[in-house]
């Protein structure tokens, strides 16, 4: 087989800078360290300012640095895992449950939600949203839609919205016996309000986690957890499935 075009394209300045600077991460700096200027950093590895920025840019977008507002860039810690298996069978707001509830609405979810609930299209539900943090800073943001039948004592809340509700509809939400859960991942860009709650610009890459919980023979909750890339990795748990979908055709890997 020949040489193909893209083989003998040099690599850009950039990309080696990237690998220079990431060796030199790890072994002279530490986790939450503030890293010099650009001018200093520039000068110590002897490339023009643009081509370091590149650099940057693209180990930010690995996960190895992050950009605080009146902080500067600082060395990230490591990559949180998310377990994607559907081996982890609880609902949410139990006991290892690590998200904090922020706030509860009544709204009428995106019609593929609908689908999967098999609701009207108009038909309202429980929003509740949720953060997920690690070392201080937010990883994750969460809306779990649920349904008036899977919480039918709720009304006895007085609470209409907010922390508060989103607590009453966990509560209630233990009473269900959980019969499993599917799980779908895919790549995707932060929308306005996530991006906000999860200190990104609007269209960041992000990874999106869509579960469906079921009981009673029916989908009782189904939560959209939106992950940043940057700080974030996947894991498959003890028994390694992964739903593949491709071209309108899924099987499952293991």
């Amino acid at each position: 087989m020949g040489t193909t075009q893209l083989e003998t394209v040099p690599e850009p300045k950039y990309w080696h800078l990237k690998t220079v600077i990431g060796e030199a991460l790890d072994s002279d700096f530490a986790v939450g360290e503030i890293l010099p200027n650009e001018r200093d950093l520039a000068a110590r590895f002897g490339v023009a300012r643009a081509t370091l920025r590149q650099a940057l840019e693209q180990l930010e977008l690995e996960g190895r640095l992050q950009r605080r507002r009146g902080v500067g860039t600082t060395v990230a810690p490591p990559r949180m895992g998310v377990d994607v298996s559907t081996s982890t069978h609880y609902w949410p707001g139990a006991p290892r449950d690590a998200w904090q509830p922020v706030d509860c609405t009544n709204a009428v979810p995106p019609a593929a939600v609908a689908r999967m609930m098999d609701t009207e299209s108009d038909e309202t539900v429980h929003a509740v949203r949720r953060m997920l943090a690690t070392h201080g800073q937010p990883v994750a943001a969460e809306l779990l839609y649920v349904p008036a039948g899977s919480v039918p004592e709720l009304s006895a809340i007085d609470a209409p919205s907010g922390a508060t509700r989103a607590r009453g509809v966990l509560r209630e939400l233990q009473r269900l016996t959980l019969e499993g859960q599917d799980r779908a991942v895919e790549l995707g860009s932060a929308r306005a309000d996530d991006a906000k709650e999860l200190d990104r610009l609007p269209g960041a890459p992000v990874l999106v986690v869509t579960t469906r919980y079921f009981s009673e023979g029916r989908t009782a909750v189904v939560s959209v957890a939106t992950y940043r890339a940057d700080t974030c990795r996947l894991t498959f748990g003890d028994s390694g499935d992964l739903e593949i979908r491709h071209h309108g055709q899924e099987r499952r890997a293991s």
